[in-house]
């Protein structure tokens, strides 16, 4: 049977992510770090086990992606010039109703919410997405 998901680490990373128990991971500085920060919360407020990683670190992104597993991958975290990219790793085989997903629609497998400066967040919709997809990962 293949195991699913990093090793269980979860105080550690929600202490270093949420800056309690280490250096706090530095984003742009500007509209995008308060939106990843807004998006951050919420998703532990979805899901209080979920489990934060930073992977891909390279040189123009030295802090690296955020990324949210429970058993599994449920979401990546990114932020470009423009925009705030949510990408849900199995977002395809989710319930929409709200219509968040708005980017990566053409893919079998992943979809995307992209958040533009000044967007309200459909909380109660996206914490729905979150919960879908923790679901989705824990159904047999």
């Amino acid at each position: 049977m293949k195991k699913s998901g990093p090793p269980k680490v979860e105080s550690a990373a929600r202490e270093s992510a949420s800056g309690q128990g280490g250096a706090k991971i530095q984003y742009p500085g500007d509209w995008r770090d308060e939106m990843l920060s807004r998006l951050r919360d919420l998703i532990n407020q979805a899901d209080p086990e979920m489990v934060e990683e930073y992977k891909w670190k390279k040189p123009s992104k030295p802090e690296g992606t955020p990324v949210w597993y429970h058993r599994g991958i449920i979401c990546t975290g990114e932020t470009y010039k423009s925009v705030v990219k949510l990408t849900f790793a199995r977002g395809a085989m989710l319930p929409d109703p709200a219509g968040l997903f708005n980017s990566s629609l053409d893919g079998n497998v992943r979809r995307a919410i992209d958040f533009n400066e000044g967007d309200k967040i459909n909380e109660k919709a996206l914490k729905a997405l979150i919960r879908a997809a923790v679901a989705l990962n824990t159904s047999p």
